[in-house]
């Protein structure tokens, strides 16, 4: 197991150290659960590192205290991420696949984070709008993401942006990343 390796590439962000903690125990697990499981195609403590964690760690200082929504939340970057960089934020996590769902389920608990895993789409979802939602990997159509965000509220889109929609402005963008202001 990578533990120890974890823990060092984590340390290195700089990040509080119960936050290096979460993230590190996050990460053993990921590597543990994807030799069953396909989490990620990432297979050393290095990669899944630099794609899972690295570049999700400079927004969580973007996000409003508040609730998180992740859609599609899968291998649980960047909502775990996120929601073990910010404990004042209610992360739900979205997942509709059944084994990726109880991974979400068993890295929330053990990260110590108290984030609400949910089997189910975007589309599906039961709840209230988030004051920041977060997507990656997923070309979903934005008037299919609008309304999960409340006025007011941020999208951060990690991968291709979605099509423009008169509700979301552009704050910025780079470096694979979008996030957009919801009006």
């Amino acid at each position: 197991m990578a533990g120890g390796e974890h823990r060092a590439l984590v340390e290195s962000l700089g990040v509080a150290p119960e936050a290096a903690d979460r993230l590190a125990r996050y990460l053993d697990l990921l590597a543990a659960w994807n030799e069953r499981v396909n989490l990620t195609a990432a297979r050393t403590a290095a990669t899944r590192f630099d794609l899972l964690v690295r570049p999700i760690v400079p927004f969580a200082d973007r996000l409003a205290a508040g609730t998180l929504l992740d859609i599609g939340s899968g291998n649980g970057s960047p909502g775990l991420v996120l929601a073990a960089l910010r404990p004042d934020i209610q992360a739900t996590l979205l997942e509709p696949r059944a084994r990726r769902w109880a991974f979400l389920r068993e890295a929330a608990r053990a990260m110590g984070v108290p984030a609400e895993v949910l089997r189910c789409r975007h589309d599906g979802y039961p709840g209230l709008p988030a004051d920041t939602v977060t997507v990656r990997a997923l070309r979903l159509p934005a008037a299919e993401l609008v309304p999960l965000v409340k006025p007011g509220g941020r999208l951060l889109v990690f991968g291709t942006a979605p099509d423009p929609h008169p509700s979301l402005r552009l704050e910025n963008g780079g470096n694979g990343a979008h996030s957009f202001l919801r009006g």
